[in-house]
């Protein structure tokens, strides 16, 4: 499936049990904190910045933008915790930022620096989110049991 988005949007994919947040880098960079070191992630124009919640919702729905304008416009850094870190069940929203992240229900929320993976829920496993100029290829969403939703960032 493909998506229109433009600099300044966010894309919101919802499904029954969780739900996607899509939007470009516009080229910045990122700051990836791991407990041994900082990482810089640099970007080009149309990668995309993809946040994954267990949840939906209006209240999800404008997490996930707070999460990406936090990120992207005031410069929060990603953070990575260890595995086995007890505030990875109670994280609310992970981030990945790249050219492409596909979507794992079986790793752990928050633990791998591995910016082309990203922790979801079941009904999202094995999703590809692929970065294209003017927007982005949803890979394995089934649109018609899901919402997508274009809003300004």
């Amino acid at each position: 499936m493909h998506i229109s988005l433009k600099e300044d949007e966010v894309a919101i994919l919802s499904g029954h049990s969780g739900t996607l947040a899509l939007a470009k880098t516009v080229g910045k960079f990122f700051y990836l904190e791991t407990e041994r070191e900082e990482l810089v992630l640099f970007t080009e124009p149309d990668d995309l910045m993809v946040a994954s919640s267990f949840g939906t919702g209006d209240k999800v729905q404008r997490g996930l933008r707070c999460t990406l304008y936090q990120i992207r416009e005031l410069g929060a850094p990603l953070i990575v915790l260890p595995k086995g870190h007890p505030a990875s069940s109670r994280l609310k929203t992970v981030v990945s930022i790249g050219a492409r992240t596909r979507l794992s229900c079986k790793i752990s929320p928050g633990t791998h620096p591995e910016q082309d993976v990203l922790c979801g829920p079941e009904e999202f496993q094995d999703i590809e989110v692929l970065a294209e100029p003017g927007g982005a290829n949803v890979k394995g969403f089934d649109a018609k049991k899901g919402e997508t939703i274009i809003e300004m960032l």
